[in-house]
């Protein structure tokens, strides 16, 4: 009986059950909110926030959590939730941008690798392979040493070590998709390489490397974290939320507020992309 169904009616039936499956997931939905509410806070920062990110007063140094102060103050006097939403700034657009450059770096090389195979192949994924076994950590700390420290610094980084697990799972792929008899059919009709990738590959694949973006990013954010926490972070008085748990586990003891406000946001972020991760592959069936 199946066999009798149009395939683009499967499809079809198959994408609303993962829609369906998707609205249900109470998690997913609830993470999305949270990530597109603390996008708009990082955005209109200036307009949601009291105090600036910088604004230093002497007078209300370390102060607890209270109604001036909704997360406290910081050794300089600085309001804690203004620099957290303005470290946002900074953190999401790391996680973003290192991770886009590594979906275009990584798309590249693993559909030309795996669309062409043989000897190209071998010697990209050779790249690949020398890339990925090297420690991202050690490997992020050289280039920052080259290219110096701060924002470019950590961008240049990450978007490095970053983009050889988008290769790999690209290049898995298109090996399965270009056996299809679809794409042999494409080839044969004469149609151009750059024109089945284009239109007949990268739209299939779009759904699996979505997914794989969702815990790309968070993975990013925590590395941009770990590197200001050790101090290879951004310089004052920028801050992203790594910079802030760093100055706040020096005092955790005596001001724990400084160290709990941006690790409990660091926290949720990454669980809210990964449970968003989680409810998209059930959307896309993976």
């Amino acid at each position: 009986m199946l066999g009798l169904i149009p395939e683009f009616v499967l499809e079809s039936n198959k994408k609303m059950t993962g829609k369906t499956i998707f609205l249900k997931n109470k998690i997913a939905l609830l993470s999305l909110v949270f990530l597109v509410v603390l996008a708009f806070l990082a955005l209109l920062a200036p307009w949601v926030t009291h105090y600036s990110f910088e604004e230093q007063n002497f007078a209300q140094t370390l102060q607890p959590p209270s109604s001036l102060h909704w997360m406290g103050t910081d050794s300089l006097g600085r309001d804690l939730m203004s620099r957290i939403i303005y470290g946002a700034r900074i953190s999401l657009t790391v996680g973003l941008f290192t991770t886009f450059s590594a979906l275009i770096l990584g798309t590249f090389v693993g559909s030309i690798a795996g669309y062409y195979g043989g000897w190209l192949d071998s010697l990209l994924m050779r790249v690949v392979d020398l890339v990925y076994i090297f420690p991202s950590t050690l490997l992020a700390i050289l280039i920052m040493v080259m290219v110096g420290r701060g924002f470019l610094g950590i961008l240049a980084a990450l978007a490095v070590t970053s983009w050889v697990t988008q290769a790999r799972l690209v290049r898995g792929l298109v090996l399965h998709l270009r056996e299809l008899n679809y794409i042999e059919a494409a080839r044969a009709m004469g149609i151009t390489d750059t024109s089945i990738l284009l239109r007949h590959i990268w739209p299939n694949i779009l759904g699996p490397i979505i997914v794989s973006l969702t815990f790309q990013i968070p993975s990013n954010i925590m590395a941009e974290s770990f590197l200001s926490f050790i101090g290879l972070g951004l310089q004052p008085p920028l801050s992203s939320w790594g910079t802030l748990a760093s100055e706040g586990f020096r005092g955790i003891r005596s001001f724990p507020h400084l160290m709990i406000f941006p690790g409990t946001v660091l926290f949720v972020t990454m669980l809210a992309f990964n449970y968003l991760g989680e409810g998209l592959r059930d959307l896309w069936g993976d």
